[in-house]
């Protein structure tokens, strides 16, 4: 039977490390999955009203194909300023690209920013926006914490998040496929759609859950008919196209290709399906990441599109776990 791996967090992919860096007068964080050892990655964007940062590198026909870092920023435009601190910070270590012994290393390092621009925080910050600098925050974090626990709910992208009418966050989770198959899921909540049921309180990724991830929460055998496609405890009503986003990560320790990954991250969108609605609309810029971590060989022929769309399937799975926990340790 399969379970969430020792932390129940996408850290539990050997080589992945995750950390945070916040700032609560301005109500907003970067969060930052920190991946030397990846072999490869991709990306799937669903959303309406994206902001992204160099994903074109993640793209099967294109040359390279990997990352060293993937930065989730709250602060919409603005926020992708912390791919920029994240890179000078691991260029000034040494990781990246190099061709020549005078030039500087060039690290990949792609991302994804979530509007939490209308929060109540502190904006007027001028010529001077605070992600560059949260950017390299969140990679200390995450260097230091090499591969150890990390917060969820009200941390790094997620500290301005919104879920519907309530409040959003990070959220992670991991499922142990066995013979040293991990895959996990990292997310930063901040949609238009409910998480929520129509009772209000069962979250629709509740029937996915292990254990008390969500606080141990049943079933309501009540439940009253999901007829409306706009919920009420959604935030439709007069938001903007790009007012929203959730942005996310699927990492796996199995050994994909690029274009394996692309696939992964396609089908891990049907965990963002499972766990909010209305999903994918004009103003969320719905994207996910994959990652592979490298170190589980998978085989040759037709055994290895089996494997590959189990994987697929657990990033859906794992992914709808963690919008619903990032939610619920938020509250």
């Amino acid at each position: 039977m399969y379970k969430p791996g020792p932390q129940n967090l996408i850290t539990d992919v050997e080589g992945i490390s995750v950390g945070h860096a916040e700032d609560q007068g301005v109500r907003t964080g970067a969060t930052v999955l920190y991946c030397p050892n990846s072999v490869t990655g991709g990306v799937d964007v669903r959303g309406g009203g994206p902001g992204l940062r160099d994903i074109e590198v993640l793209s099967p026909e294109n040359a390279i194909g990997r990352a060293d870092a993937v930065v989730l920023s709250g602060g919409s435009v603005f926020g992708l300023a912390a791919g920029d601190g994240i890179a000078k910070s691991l260029s000034k270590q040494g990781v990246g690209l190099k061709f020549t012994e005078t030039m500087p290393p060039v690290p990949l390092v792609v991302g994804a920013i979530l509007f939490d621009l209308i929060n109540g925080g502190d904006k007027k910050w001028g010529m001077e926006t605070p992600y560059h600098n949260l950017g390299i925050a969140a990679l200390a974090d995450a260097q230091k914490k090499n591969g150890a626990a990390f917060g969820l709910g009200n941390y790094g992208a997620g500290l301005g998040a919104r879920a519907g009418n309530k409040e959003g966050g990070i959220g992670s989770t991991s499922i142990d496929l066995g013979d040293g198959l991990i895959v996990g899921a990292l997310v930063a909540v901040n949609s238009v759609g409910s998480v929520f049921m129509p009772d209000g309180r069962t979250y629709w990724a509740q029937p996915f859950a292990y254990g008390d991830e969500l606080g141990g929460q049943k079933g309501n055998p009540d439940q009253p008919p999901a007829t409306q496609p706009i919920p009420d405890d959604g935030k439709m009503g007069g938001v903007s196209p790009g007012t929203n986003t959730t942005i996310g990560i699927i990492a796996t320790s199995a050994k994909l290709t690029s274009a394996e990954c692309k696939r992964v991250a396609m089908m891990a969108h049907d965990g963002f399906a499972r766990a909010i609605r209305p999903v994918h609309t004009l103003s969320d810029g719905d994207t996910i990441f994959c990652i592979s971590g490298g170190t589980k060989e998978l085989p040759d022929g037709p055994a290895r599109s089996r494997w590959v769309s189990e994987i697929g399937a657990a990033g859906a799975d794992t992914m709808a776990r963690a919008i619903a926990r990032g939610v619920y340790e938020a509250q």
